[in-house]
């Protein structure tokens, strides 16, 4: 409708749809805003024994299993009061059916033994309107927090701020590179905002998944998406693949080493292995050939009679380069590189070239002195 008013909450996957004068309001779940979002992929199927099990999504990265202790009939997209260590709190569900099963099973959640925490009915109009006011109150609350922090001198960032559905508490999200001592700092909030507070520290990559945003691949940052265990990272990992070492080109967005480095490590060490180590020059009868280049996944290597030189490179496979090996080994000297194809150029470019501003200029047309002389005529 043209008089509604839409307004979109990516960070707890909502959205808000009012009028005008703001006298009917709807809260729709929005499936394409959830962070580490689980496609339903066992959705139709007839199986009931998960039938009571839900997933319930909260801010940005936090989300929880509950059992549904209502009576009432809740599905995907369902706004829900459920239970908090003190009061209650407020999410949407967002995974019903078999493949909760699956998710417990991924997590390490033993559904006979765990005792699930419970989802006590629908939200009404009154706990919706206690969530969004406690929502309002996040933004102001983190400055806050931030400048109190730096008041005391304490070595720690306050990333973001979650309050529970019912404003009776909320988690300060924090980093810091060592152990902080906050227990005056806890006082300090309590007297300043009037709530229970529970500090919680995470890393850098979880920063970046509470956060959000976009990497250079252009795709969403994969620990809003799906990274939940976070393993660590060495830049073994980019010299295995052959990456140059530009830390401005390998770190992320959350300042360290970006997590798909880690990706296709187990591929290339495959590869790897199919490549013989070079660790002298091969000896032909018209001089020695130098290793320039390695195509390690088309298990290519490129040499070259200068040391110094990549200006005629000449590829052979891995294959022929062991037995060449084995020859000079033996006393034996192929005849020349030379007897191959016309050498190649190297298939990577520089980066300057990719960088370059001109790329955006229009091209000059030709022939501008010709027109002129005609126009003349």
């Amino acid at each position: 409708m043209d008089n509604e008013r839409i307004q979109s909450d990516c960070s707890r996957g909502y959205v808000r749809v009012s009028n005008e004068q703001d006298t009917e309001t709807s809260f729709r779940y929005r499936e394409g805003c959830c962070k580490l979002r689980d496609h339903n992929y066992l959705a139709g199927i007839p199986d009931q024994s998960f039938r009571d099990i839900f997933e319930v999504r909260f801010k940005n990265t936090r989300k929880a299993f509950y059992v549904n202790a209502s009576g009432q009939n809740v599905k995907t997209g369902d706004l829900v009061v459920v239970e908090a260590a003190t009061g209650c709190d407020l999410g949407i569900i967002t995974l019903e059916g078999p493949v909760v099963g699956r998710q417990l099973k991924c997590k390490g959640v033993d559904p006979e033994t765990a005792e699930f925490k419970k989802i006590y009915r629908k939200a009404k109009s009154t706990d919706i309107e206690k969530w969004q006011e406690a929502i309002a109150r996040e933004q102001e609350t983190m400055i806050q927090a931030r400048r109190i922090a730096a008041e005391m001198g304490l070595d720690m960032k306050i990333g973001d701020v979650e309050f529970q559905g019912d404003g009776s508490k909320a988690i300060f999200y924090y980093i810091a590179d060592g152990r902080v001592d906050f227990r005056q700092l806890i006082k300090v909030f309590a007297e300043e905002f009037r709530i229970r507070i529970e500090m919680k520290q995470i890393g850098a990559r979880q920063e970046a998944g509470l956060i959000g945003g976009l990497g250079v691949c252009g795709g969403e940052l994969c620990c809003a998406r799906y990274i939940t265990n976070f393993k660590s990272i060495s830049t073994a990992a980019a010299r295995v693949q052959d990456l140059s070492l530009n830390p401005q080109k390998l770190a992320g967005q959350c300042g360290k080493l970006k997590c798909c480095l880690n990706y296709e490590v187990a591929v290339y060490q495959d590869a790897q292995s199919h490549i013989p180590r070079v660790q002298e020059p091969l000896e032909f009868e018209d001089g020695f050939a130098y290793l320039r280049k390695t195509d390690i996944l088309k298990e290519m290597m490129y040499f070259s009679y200068d040391k110094h030189s990549d200006e005629n490179l000449y590829p052979l496979p891995a294959s022929d380069v062991m037995e060449i090996i084995k020859m000079n080994r033996n006393g034996i000297k192929p005849e020349s590189l030379k007897n191959d194809p016309d050498p190649v150029a190297p298939e990577f470019v520089t980066a300057v070239g990719d960088d370059s501003i001109s790329r955006f200029d229009t091209p000059k047309r030709k022939g501008g002195k010709h027109r002129n002389k005609g126009r003349r005529k």
